[in-house]
């Protein structure tokens, strides 16, 4: 079956940099768009950055947009997002996603989502 398995999360300071890493398996991985939610406590979950499946075309929130930079390893099945410049306001849990809606960019609601990562938790400190 499909899994996606996250990692890197961690506490870091303001300013901080976190690579995170999502492993997948039991799927074409290079036939897919792949995207990045997370989710703060008791706020709504929202759409960070995706990366089309040829990694010619990238999406990102504006909330991230020069801090965050999102790739793909299609032969080690594994998307990355490295976020730079750690602000407190992205404390959250980050999710990666598989898009088998296949429209392009995805949609930022998760729509079209047809997979998730449980997620890891990212915490900046002031």
């Amino acid at each position: 079956q499909v899994q996606l398995v996250e990692s890197g999360g961690g506490l870091v300071q303001a300013g901080d940099s976190l690579r995170l890493s999502c492993a997948t398996s039991g799927l074409t991985f290079r036939m897919y768009a792949m995207a990045w939610f997370r989710q703060a406590p008791g706020k709504e979950r929202e759409f960070v950055a995706a990366i089309d499946r040829r990694d010619d075309n990238t999406k990102y929130a504006d909330s991230v947009k020069g801090r965050f930079t999102i790739s793909r390893d299609n032969a080690k099945n594994t998307v990355y997002l490295q976020m730079n410049s750690l602000k407190p306001e992205d404390t959250a849990v980050y999710s990666c996603a598989v898009d088998t809606f296949g429209e392009w960019p995805p949609k930022a609601s998760g729509y079209g989502m047809g997979f998730w990562g449980k997620g890891t938790l990212v915490t900046v400190s002031s």
